[in-house]
């Protein structure tokens, strides 16, 4: 495994000048674009690692999965997917054309920037802190980590040109979707401010091919929670590029725009990969091709 993964991140990572860092957050455009790291910890308890894995990278819109799966601890099924919808957008993540479209207004599901927003609001808790708390909290289980922590400065940086996701959040609150919109944006932006590293990715990963139990075997989720994250995660996870996602590379996943991909393979490993330079629908444009060389060698596809 480690021969495999030197040699597919090296194959792969002359894409890293094609892409382009998503530079409308100030903060993400300092990262290094040529940066390409993979990890892999499988249920057998091999962990294996390449490239730059130790450098930190902040989860981005990966967080949308550990909120979701916190929101539906703290509610019923039936309430949270009332105010949020189970299907493919289509259409990019921080798009507000279709929230437009729906009367009444409902995100088409909790992986787009508007659905992630109405998930954020469900989490319980007296203030921001507190419900920033419980999700790190879940996130440091699910890793086995407990020195995971916010990026202060992505962060600031990431509140402060919020302008888009501000407006998604006025638009739902007309309509009564959310709470507070200032609490509720601030909340998912230190969600998405959330560092780590691939193999603290790879571990929680892990965590959901195990059906909700750590490295360690403790039971962090539910098992039905995993089931069905994993399921929003090979339908949503990857942008409006998630069903050709499906079709190459056929592993459940989710994507951020810091180049972060979270990929969980289940009863077999956790993935994780960074690599900050994108593609047109905001993947990490060799992360892709890495893991879909990865699944070929090893026959990961689910389908």
């Amino acid at each position: 495994m480690q021969e495999l993964l030197e040699r597919l991140l090296e194959k792969n990572r002359p894409l890293t000048q094609k892409g382009k860092l998503a530079k409308y957050i100030p903060e993400l455009a300092r990262q290094d674009p040529s940066t390409l790291a993979v990890s892999v910890v499988t249920v057998d308890g091999e962990t294996v690692t390449a490239g730059e894995c130790p450098q930190k990278f902040t989860i981005q819109s990966i967080s949308k999965v550990i909120t979701l799966i916190l929101a539906l601890m703290d509610h019923d099924e039936e309430d949270v997917f009332d105010k949020v919808g189970m299907e493919p957008a289509g259409d990019p993540y921080n798009s507000i054309y279709k929230l437009e479209m729906m009367t009444p207004a409902k995100p088409l599901n909790p992986m787009i920037n508007a659905g992630a927003l109405v998930v954020s609001s469900m989490i319980v808790g007296g203030s921001v802190s507190e419900r920033l708390e419980r999700i790190l909290d879940l996130v440091r289980r699910m890793a086995d980590n407990p020195e995971i922590g916010i990026d202060s400065s992505t962060f600031r940086s990431e509140l402060t040109t919020a302008y888009r996701n501000r407006s998604l959040a006025y638009f739902l609150k007309e309509y009564d979707v959310i709470g507070d919109v200032e609490e509720t944006l601030e909340l998912y932006v230190k969600h998405c401010a959330i560092a780590l590293n691939c193999l603290d990715l790879a571990r929680v990963g892990l965590c959901l091919a195990q059906y909700g139990k750590n490295i360690r075997g403790e039971q962090v989720i539910p098992r039905d929670l995993a089931r069905l994250v994993k399921t929003f995660m090979v339908t949503c996870g990857m942008y409006n590029a998630s069903g050709e996602f499906a079709i190459r590379v056929g592993i459940p996943a989710k994507s951020g725009v810091s180049g972060g991909i979270l990929a969980s393979v289940p009863e077999t490993m956790g993935i994780g990969v960074y690599g900050p330079a994108l593609d047109d629908k905001g993947n990490s444009i060799a992360g892709i091709r890495l893991l879909e060389d990865l699944a070929k060698e090893k026959n990961l596809s689910i389908f």
